[in-house]
């Protein structure tokens, strides 16, 4: 790819999937492992945790033994917490490993699978930083999603069907928005918890900033990310999860199979367009890129000490 400064703030939703599809040709190998070994993880995480907690919940609505419902809950609690952990650790060893990448293309600087990996111990504690202030913004807006929905409920009468049903709809909107908005907010804050010496509510305010003028963009991007992971989602559950009496074994093995396939190229294409998508945000706001000491920076997180050299502004991205 080989796009001067000025265009690379022109660019389309189109042409930032199509920029962000072909950055895995750079480097194959590199891309295979952590798609194989992260990614994979991931997808495989988020889709499969139905299997399990499915059948309980079920078990759960005719249970009448109040041990047997006591261990239906322990055990779901369980599931919940082993799925919550093991998705958000593969999501930010996903999220450091592919920005680290990316940004190692960008500066020319070697890029294998064991540099990626070794950069994750020093990239982490930093994505974490971020994660924990992202994660009590998204509990507060939560909270008060859930307190205007009690309102709602109790100051409108329940006979006045169309005042009710208008009311929640613009309180669901409004959460929506709200939601997409700290997502994006969320991963462009883990770019530059990455690729710059600012982590948590500094990465946060800086992420806030670079949005302006292309929080439609993001928005787009985010929405159709969780439009495509909620079809999936929705997909397998009604097939694999519930699909038992109208389908085989062989048809549910089949098509969750693919679906998890499906969620992969997701996940991966959406690390790679917040990837890009900080860039273009950059070039936006005209604010230049010093590739070599980007190029430093990343090298800190592997042991290395490079001395500075002279200043070069992203006139180019070149992967």
């Amino acid at each position: 790819m080989d796009l001067p400064l000025e265009e690379l703030q022109f660019l389309s939703l189109t042409s930032i999937l199509k920029e962000s599809i072909i950055i895995p040709r750079s480097s194959p190998r590199t891309f295979t492992l952590l798609t194989l070994i992260l990614i994979f993880p991931l997808s495989f995480a988020s889709l499969a945790h139905s299997l399990f907690t499915h059948p309980l919940l079920l078990h759960l609505q005719h249970s009448h033994s109040s041990s047997s419902t006591r261990r239906d809950v322990l055990l779901l609690l369980f599931y919940q917490l082993l799925y919550l952990l093991l998705l958000f650790s593969f999501s930010l060893l996903s999220t450091a490993s592919v920005v680290f990448s990316v940004a190692s293309l960008y500066t020319s600087k070697p890029l294998s699978f064991s540099t990626s990996l070794s950069a994750l111990p020093s990239i982490l504690p930093r994505l974490f930083r971020t994660f924990l202030w992202v994660s009590l913004l998204m509990v507060l807006y939560n909270l008060i999603f859930a307190f205007s929905v009690v309102l709602v409920v109790i100051a409108i009468d329940a006979d006045n069907s169309f005042l009710f049903a208008v009311s929640l709809f613009v309180s669901l909107s409004l959460f929506l928005i709200v939601h997409v908005y700290i997502t994006a907010l969320w991963h462009l804050a883990s770019v530059i918890s990455v690729l710059e010496p600012v982590c948590g509510l500094a990465a946060m305010r800086k992420s806030r900033e670079l949005l302006r003028g292309r929080t439609r963009m993001a928005a787009a991007l985010v929405f159709f990310y969780l439009s495509a992971c909620g079809f999936v989602g929705g997909v397998f559950g009604a097939v694999v999860v519930r699909g038992g009496e109208d389908y085989g074994v062989f048809t549910r093995i089949l098509v969750g199979g693919f679906l998890v396939g499906v969620l992969v190229v997701v996940n991966l294409v959406g690390f790679l367009v917040q990837s890009v998508f900080y860039y273009v945000c950059k070039s936006y706001h005209h604010q230049p890129i010093d590739k070599s000491a980007l190029y430093d920076h990343l090298g800190g997180y592997l042991g290395e000490y490079v001395p500075l050299k002279s200043s070069i502004q992203m006139e180019n991205l070149d992967m």
